[in-house]
């Protein structure tokens, strides 16, 4: 059984926790999310199989886990940039889509297992699930720095859908990284350096009155047709689309 790296100084359950995880991890690379069950993870860990469902309840929690990881590697790893006086917006979206390939780097080679199953609609493994809420909303809220803390003048009413539009620009270069195959990811790191001036200036320019509309229905858009919007309608709630469609019309009947 092969040692797993846990916080040394972290409480035993935080360890065990972390043990575990690591050990999944590992498991998946090796064998194949599908193929790595619960019981083997446990046995692997060195921990009873009721121990391992104590701190996982399910394999899907368990990836919900790495996500939560990443995520707080993502947000250690770009404080540096985020916190400093670089206001340069090109450099800090440059420096946030770096980082995030830095830290998911060790993960490459099973990325694409996840993808499988994450890119399943009704999949709690999908980053627009109920479940992946707080690593989205905690990739958001980097982007939200990112944009506070440049030399670039935005629209109060573009300060909500902005950081949305870049952590969907992030999904992009997640999904591209998946297949890309070149040696250490160089091509999604050419992407980046080719996409941070494009973002940068299409930001910039969204300060004009004329671009604010087009910038507000791209995440309108979006918004009403991502796979969110889609359990909405499934489950009966209209979309923002409808709900604003609506209200015009009520608006028309009243006058």
């Amino acid at each position: 059984m092969t040692e797993e790296k846990v916080p040394a100084k972290a409480p035993k359950s935080e360890q065990t926790r972390a043990l575990i995880l690591e050990t999944a991890l590992r498991l998946f690379k090796e064998r194949g999310y599908d193929k790595t069950t619960m019981r083997a993870i446990a046995q692997e860990a060195g921990v009873s199989v009721g121990n391992a469902y104590y701190y996982f309840s399910s394999k899907e929690h368990l990836v919900q886990g790495f996500y939560d990881r990443i995520a707080e590697e993502h947000q250690a790893a770009v404080r540096e940039i985020l916190d400093s006086d670089e206001k340069d917006l090109t450099a800090r979206i440059r420096g946030v889509l770096l980082g995030w390939l830095d830290i998911a780097e060790p993960y490459h080679e099973f990325a694409a297992q996840f993808f499988k199953n994450a890119a399943d609609p009704d999949s709690p493994l999908s980053p627009f699930s109920p479940e992946s809420e707080g690593p989205r909303e905690a990739a958001i809220d980097v982007h939200r720095r990112v944009i506070s803390g440049a030399a670039v003048k935005i629209d109060p009413e573009l300060a909500e859908p902005l950081p949305q539009l870049l952590w969907l620009q992030q999904m992009g270069l997640v999904l591209f990284w998946v297949y890309d195959r070149s040696e250490g990811a160089a091509n999604s790191r050419r992407l980046v350096e080719r996409l941070a001036p494009v973002t940068a200036r299409a930001i910039s320019l969204s300060r004009f009155r004329i671009l604010r509309p087009l910038v507000k229905e791209t995440h309108d858009l979006l918004a009403d047709f991502m796979p969110t919007a889609a359990g909405m309608a499934a489950s009966g709630k209209p979309t923002r689309a409808a709900r604003r469609t609506e209200g015009d019309r009520h608006g028309r009947d009243r006058a």
